[in-house]
């Protein structure tokens, strides 16, 4: 088991080309002479960090060791000295195309050439649980942690979207939708039961509040909570960015890295972005005794990451 260590101060570090030495992103961050535009940014990211400690101390948890499982989803940067959680929904796989640019020594340079797919292949990115663990501690104490968040029922009608109504997406529906029709579904039709690919938001949701859901299986990445994948309350991230501010919060972050002028993070075509109006079109159809129960279920991602009960909820 690993007994993370967090130092807020960070620790000294050199260039791994000869004759050349820099300040790591966490130094130039804490060292705070930076752009005065580019401080202002940092500081909205640092202060949902202290928001975040603050609902940490709040809701502490007993368990205080993680197991290399748990630091799957840590990607690592060892030419800048990055630490990225991924979040699916939150914009993670143009964050992977940046680190592959990042850490590809000039195999990768623009992140859009790299299809969406190929950012998503194991092996292509190192991540925490691949280290030993004096290794590990030595990155977590070294290293600029960060991670991007997301409103939780967007994230969760996103991922429903993508995962659920996409034709293509076959083998969710081979894997979670037949499982989710025969649980939630009176007389389902044959078709329905082979195939899965026609699961209702409610069915969804139905699925997700079943205590027997969690006691089968860890929830799937694309809906698993983000302090569940990301363990915030006993990693100190340095920086926290919302995937509504998110160009200004990666600009941040790159700017840190020292990368800002060979390498932009790439903008959202997306003209049917899941957003607010939409969760809520989606929520109508979900009676407010489950509305409550999916609300419990994501109450501490809203708490850590300061996002207010959404006002199209009807939980009393």
């Amino acid at each position: 088991m690993i007994s993370v260590k967090n130092n807020k101060e960070p620790a000294m570090r050199t260039d791994s080309r000869p004759g050349k030495s820099r300040r790591s992103p966490l130094q130039t961050l804490y060292k705070g002479d930076q752009q005065p535009e580019l401080l202002a940014a940092q500081r909205s990211l640092q202060g949902r960090r202290e928001h975040l400690e603050q609902g940490c101390l709040s809701h502490k948890r007993k368990r205080q060791v993680l197991s290399p499982e748990d630091l799957k989803h840590l990607i690592v940067d060892d030419k800048h000295g990055l630490i990225y959680c991924y979040v699916p929904k939150v914009a993670c796989t143009n964050w992977k195309r940046v680190l592959m640019v990042l850490t590809s020594d000039g195999r990768y340079i623009n992140p859009l050439a790299i299809p969406a797919n190929e950012a998503h292949v194991a092996g292509n990115l190192r991540t925490l649980s691949e280290f030993s663990v004096p290794e590990i501690n030595r990155r977590l104490r070294s290293y600029l942690k960060f991670i991007f968040v997301r409103e939780p029922f967007e994230r969760l009608v996103s991922a429903y979207r993508n995962k659920f109504t996409r034709s293509y997406n076959t083998a969710f529906h081979k894997r979670y939708g037949t499982k989710i029709i025969r649980r939630n579904r009176p007389d389902p039709e044959p078709e329905a039961l082979e195939k899965g690919s026609d699961v209702s938001f409610p069915e969804f949701v139905q699925y997700l509040v079943d205590p027997r859901t969690q006691r089968e299986e860890p929830f799937n990445e694309h809906w698993e909570r983000v302090h569940s994948l990301c363990h915030p309350c006993l990693i100190h991230y340095d920086l926290v960015g919302k995937y509504e501010t998110l160009e200004p919060d990666a600009q941040a972050v790159l700017e840190l890295a020292g990368v800002q002028g060979t390498l932009q993070f790439p903008t959202s075509g997306k003209s049917t972005r899941t957003d607010g109006n939409m969760a809520a079109r989606f929520f109508k159809h979900i009676s407010p005794f489950y509305q409550k129960k999916l609300f419990n279920l994501y109450r501490m991602d809203f708490l850590l990451f300061n996002y207010s009960t959404p006002e199209y909820l009807r939980t009393r």
